[in-house]
């Protein structure tokens, strides 16, 4: 599903250079749980940003489903974005004064899907967070922990082929932590791919793979326990 090769990441500022990440490679297969972990700097979100199309890399291949997204020009990022990446962020990135039901419908209409297919499916998304009597509240009406449920079901609205989540439970209180938690174990175990960067190992700890990053290097890759 993902394969990245000796991936490099250049900033330059001032004309000074700051490598954010210096020869990444990994493979992730079709189904695989995998969590990015490191310290602040350390290029976990650099790569994040890289697998989700929002950003390019300086060298390196990094290939998405058979394709080199790295050789993309900004129109078929967008394209690819869409319709294979779900997007899970920290800050939810919901319209708040809209209800649960139009944020998740959100990516179908902009995708020109037929208004009674996607309130179905939005319905049935809604229903799978456990969110379906939430429907028609608006996203500030819902705690964190709600919000983010609706975020996971927006992500899915599309059939992405890998959901990128980027620090899922980092705004929500402990107990709802563990509930987002429940719901993309479901989603792994379901057969969904997906990719987390968290900086809590018992969050870690749900995924099947942890790949460590320090100083834009990979610092260990192993299997979750």
């Amino acid at each position: 599903m993902i394969k990245v090769v000796d991936l490099k990441k250049i900033y330059c500022n001032d004309g000074v250079e700051t490598v954010a990440l210096d020869g990444v490679s990994f493979t992730i297969k079709k189904g695989e749980f995998t969590s990015i972990m490191g310290p602040s700097g350390s290029g976990k979100s650099t790569l994040m940003h890289i697998l989700g199309g929002l950003d390019t890399p300086t060298s390196g291949q990094y290939f998405l489903d058979g394709e080199e997204m790295s050789r993309l020009d900004d129109d078929h990022l967008s394209e690819i974005r869409n319709k294979k990446i779900g997007f899970v962020f920290q800050s939810y990135n919901l319209l708040p004064r809209t209800s649960a039901l139009k944020n998740v419908l959100l990516p179908m209409l902009y995708a020109g899907v037929d208004p009674q297919t996607r309130n179905h499916k939005a319905q049935i998304l809604l229903d799978q967070v456990g969110l379906s009597d939430r429907a028609n509240h608006l996203s500030n009406q819902l705690s964190g922990g709600q919000q983010q449920r609706v975020a996971i079901a927006r992500a899915l609205a599309m059939d992405p082929k890998i959901i990128l989540a980027d620090e899922p439970t980092g705004n929500i209180a402990t107990n709802q932590a563990e509930e987002i938690m429940k719901i993309f174990t479901r989603l792994h175990r379901d057969g969904h791919t997906i990719v987390m960067i968290t900086h809590e190992p018992d969050i870690a700890a749900f995924s099947s793979r942890i790949i460590t990053i320090r100083d834009g290097k990979i610092e260990s890759d192993r299997t979750s326990i």
